[in-house]
């Protein structure tokens, strides 16, 4: 990207308001064609035929982030996202009154919040560069789109998983939640997976354990995620009342009649199931290939994946991990109206050897990810130059107007519910 001019002019004045509107286009642009993971979770754009969702800015409601707009559209900084309940009850049958007995229909709605995110970059003096201003904005626009582009993904993550974990390396520019910081830079609340939408993988009981405060307590070094632990997830979904609606991506044929979810472990998690002797992995890779056979090209199915039960396996490059010493933060059951989470501490079994790494399951509009209109560019982005030392040096940046919020809804009052996402913890060992 630095050695292209993208189909720029060259002869671009700096600071010329010209520049700032094609520069910030293109980099919002570049930053969503960006491989990675949370653009390879958004859908398509409506088409011209999709009335509302056009009207919305909103892109396809079957894939698990939605990517919203509609503020580019208005003053604001916030949008309002609605759910509305599934009627039941019994029928009326026969010649029985059905006046005035119309069900009621039970609706909750949230909110996400925008705000500006702004990273600088400093091209230096004139006698440091000896280039042209165009030349520089190139390099300085291949930084800050593989910067956005790594915000993007990790503060999706964050948001989905409900917790940023211990982890610390130079790839992760969103910091640790004891950081003044960290609020801010998520924009939105970071929620604890909701009640019965956060497991922990139980396999002295072969089974899957709520995140109680006992549960939480027994987990034990061999608790590690098998082909047999996404079997049990898979049953699970079958049994809920309400399961997380399937993800359809637009060129896959099978889409309607086999139900698919994916499933992002860290790359711990998936080297654990790879090593397991009692799985077939085999099977578990050769099912992906076939589900994109059918003639998918989508994003989800390259790189290293696997498939077993309906549930698409995706390895993440980084991972929501619980180290020695830290806790888990659960919403249990007496406060499921609530959604308030409770940390209790990980057992003392789990050593600096070892770590509980947190796998993510996710259905259709898992996440809200809204943009905004940043007035200096009337666009998402903005590009920004600033000449000092007398109009010497040159620092540029990129603006981004945008929040992202899990989509967490509360019907009928009894319980606050993540919509599109669940969370299960597995340990996993470190060297």
């Amino acid at each position: 990207m630095a050695g292209s001019t993208g189909g720029f002019a060259t002869n671009v004045a700096a600071g010329s308001a010209l520049a700032r509107k094609l520069f910030s286009v293109a980099l919002f642009a570049q930053t969503q064609k960006q491989p990675g993971f949370s653009r390879a979770l958004t859908g398509p754009a409506p088409s011209t035929g999709d009335a509302i969702n056009k009207l919305k800015g909103q892109t396809s409601k079957d894939m698990p982030v939605v990517r919203i707009t509609d503020l580019s559209k208005t003053a604001g900084d916030k949008v309002s996202v609605d759910v509305f309940g599934t009627i039941g009850g019994k029928p009326i049958m026969g010649d029985a009154d059905a006046e005035g007995t119309g069900a009621a229909l039970t609706n909750a709605s949230m909110e996400v919040k925008i705000d500006l995110m702004t990273k600088v970059v400093d091209a230096g003096g004139k006698m440091a560069q000896q280039r042209t201003v165009h030349q520089l904005r190139n390099i300085a626009m291949a930084n800050l789109t593989s910067y956005f582009a790594r915000l993007d993904d990790q503060t999706t993550l964050v948001h989905l998983a409900g917790a940023r974990g211990t982890e610390v390396n130079d790839d992760w520019i969103v910091p640790l939640s004891s950081d003044g910081d960290f609020a801010s830079i998520l924009v939105n609340d970071v929620t604890p997976p909701t009640f019965e939408s956060h497991y922990l993988i139980d396999n002295a009981g072969a089974s899957l354990a709520t995140p109680s405060a006992a549960n939480i307590g027994a987990i034990a070094t061999a608790d590690v995620l098998t082909l047999e632990s996404i079997d049990n997830i898979r049953t699970l979904l079958d049994e809920m009342a309400f399961p997380l609606q399937p993800v359809k991506i637009a060129d896959d044929p099978a889409a309607s009649d086999e139900p698919m979810w994916v499933l992002y472990v860290s790359p711990r998690q998936y080297s654990q199931l790879l090593k397991a002797t009692s799985n077939d992995i085999r099977s578990f890779q050769q099912n992906a290939w076939n589900r994109a056979s059918y003639g998918s090209k989508h994003p989800l199915f390259k790189g290293e994946v696997g498939m077993w039960n309906g549930i698409l396996v995706k390895k993440l490059n980084r991972a929501i991990r619980h180290g020695t010493g830290s806790s888990l933060t659960s919403v249990l059951a007496a406060d499921k109206a609530t959604g308030t989470g409770t940390a209790t501490a990980l057992p003392a079994g789990i050593t600096a050897g070892f770590a509980v790494d947190r796998a993510i399951l996710l259905g259709a509009q898992a996440l809200g990810n809204a943009y905004g209109k940043n007035k200096g560019s009337d666009y998402h982005f903005d590009w920004l130059e600033n000449p000092y030392n007398f109009g010497r040096a040159l620092e540029v940046g990129g603006d981004c107007m945008g929040g992202k919020a899990k989509l967490r809804f509360n019907l009928g009052g009894a319980h606050v519910k993540d919509h599109g996402v669940m969370a299960f913890d597995s340990v996993v060992a470190l060297t």
